[in-house]
């Protein structure tokens, strides 16, 4: 007899319908896959014979033959255990096959026929909402994932038996009802508060005017200033996620087996700090069928690298296109896929090797060409993507032993929630920009439109600056988030003014 269940394989953060066709015929006792499958796919073979035993069932002593398609396809994970073992069951006619058209299958099956979690099924999730599949069983541990997809009948299961119980009998079951997380059980996310740091005001107007922007920013300072302190307090002050922005998050997150750490629907931005010993791979995605990045796990979010110049310099000119573009696109020989990329770089570093130029206390020991060699491993083209550029000062004797503290997150918080509103309501007609930093040249010309005198201090910068066309550009729009800051429909000349005092450390040496 021939079964057919339907199941879904991912490609990037993308889910293609998959169908898995068993067929149980005579002949010498064997099991067959076919349809590009990979090793975990392979190996389900030892995994579904004695889950299906283990459950009370009969396993057909026949030939047996599993197809996955589409061929061409790439198979790879152990979710097709679950369908692969309804097909067989629905095959030699010990379940019922009425329902298998109407749901997608997922799960990875334990010898003794439990049902274990599997990665990526919030992506499937949301595909099958879209194709207007009736609904989803899976494990029971990934039902609340899968759940939160509105319009989608969710079905959460322990054991391989209690899915074929309600193949036989669904009106016993019903769907899981998603459940967010109460407010009360909530712990403070980033429990990191500006007003822990002291001083450091020039710094802390930048980390607003990034949150408010979106805007990429570096923090050059000596050891001990105080700049991952800075920058690590960055996402207490950036406003909560949009519904559609966490379920991207999440799907990301989801795929990369992420999820089950942090709940069913991410809430809080991410927050991703690499070593600077990661490789190119590591931060944007990669491997053999391609999985996200540390840039794509960033998205909507912040990627803080700590030791900006310590990184291999291939590896930061990774960054170059996703923090032009948006997006991260990779090819391998057997696919391409493209994960989204839309966050805020946020970097710190010393001003030389030692890490005491300019510093008024502690003499610099580096040689002209030493600071040279050490800034050259930042290209000018990635120095033009970062908006805002800080120098970090160290504090003074008053400063480090004052007890009065700095304005705290909250209040900052408001502003930069205001500010992203402006810029909401200001960009509403077009869904690809939702925040000043993502601004295009048509959007410049609109919104960021110049009088006299803003034009003859921005030209004078760009003489004196040597800036370039794309670091005008940044200008401009950190003009921008400085207007809708202070409440301004319009930029103004000390906008303008402010916004090119953060160009400052531009080629630094």
């Amino acid at each position: 007899m021939l079964a057919r269940v339907w199941c879904a394989s991912l490609v990037g953060i993308d889910a293609v319908k998959v169908g898995v066709e068993v067929d149980v015929a005579g002949g010498l006792p064997a099991i067959t896959i076919v349809g590009l499958p990979d090793t975990a796919v392979q190996e389900s073979r030892e995994r579904v014979k004695a889950a299906i035993k283990n459950s009370g069932f009969a396993f057909p002593v026949r030939k047996i033959i599993i197809n996955l398609a589409p061929a061409d396809l790439r198979k790879d994970g152990p979710s097709f255990d679950l369908p692969i073992s309804v097909g067989i069951l629905t095959a030699s006619e010990q379940v019922d096959a009425h329902l298998l058209g109407d749901y997608l299958f997922l799960g990875e099956l334990s010898l003794d026929g439990s049902l274990r979690p599997v990665a990526g099924v919030l992506p499937i999730a949301a595909k099958a909402q879209q194709l207007r599949i009736k609904g989803l069983v899976v494990p029971a541990d990934n039902a609340q994932e899968a759940a939160v997809v509105k319009g989608l009948a969710v079905y959460g299961f322990k054991h391989l038996s209690d899915v074929a119980d309600f193949l036989c009998q669904p009106e016993n079951y019903q769907p899981v009802t998603y459940q967010p997380p109460k407010k009360d059980d909530l712990s403070p996310i980033f429990p990191l508060d500006l007003k822990d740091v002291k001083g450091q005001t020039h710094a802390r107007r930048a980390l607003e005017i990034a949150a408010s922007g979106g805007h990429n920013l570096i923090l050059v300072g000596p050891p001990g200033s105080g700049k991952t302190m800075l920058a690590k307090r960055l996402p207490g002050i950036l406003p909560p996620l949009s519904f559609s922005e966490a379920l991207e998050v999440s799907q990301i997150h989801s795929v990369a087996g992420l999820l089950k750490n942090r709940g069913s629907l991410i809430q809080d931005r991410p927050f991703r700090s690499p070593h600077h010993s990661a490789s190119g791979p590591s931060l944007v995605g990669g491997g053999s069928y391609p999985k996200p990045g540390e840039i794509s796990l960033s998205h909507h979010g912040i990627l803080f690298l700590d030791e900006l110049t310590e990184f291999k310099r291939n590896v930061l000119e990774f960054l170059r296109q996703p923090l032009e573009d948006g997006y991260v696109s990779i090819s391998r020989t057997r696919q391409s896929v493209t994960f989204p990329a839309q966050f805020t770089l946020v970097a710190s570093t010393n001003p030389c090797p030692c890490g005491y130029f300019g510093d008024p206390i502690q003499r610099c020991t580096c040689s002209p060409r030493q600071r040279e060699q050490y800034w050259a491993k930042l290209s000018g083209p990635l120095m033009d993507r970062i908006d805002l550029q800080v120098a970090v000062n160290r504090l003074k004797p008053e400063e480090m032993t004052q007890q009065v503290t700095g304005e705290g997150s909250d209040s900052i918080r408001e502003r930069v929630k205001l500010a992203r509103d402006r810029a909401h309501h200001r960009f509403k007609e077009d869904a690809s920009v939702s925040c000043n930093a993502q601004m295009q040249t048509s959007h410049l010309r609109r919104f960021c439109a110049l009088d006299d005198g803003s034009r003859n201090l921005l030209e004078g910068a760009i003489r004196k600056l040597g800036l370039s066309a794309r670091a005008m550009d940044r200008v401009l729009k950190v003009s921008r988030t400085i207007a809708d800051l202070a409440d301004d429909d319009t930029v103004k000349s000390y906008h303008v003014a402010e916004a090119i005092q953060y160009r400052t450390i531009d080629r630094m040496q």
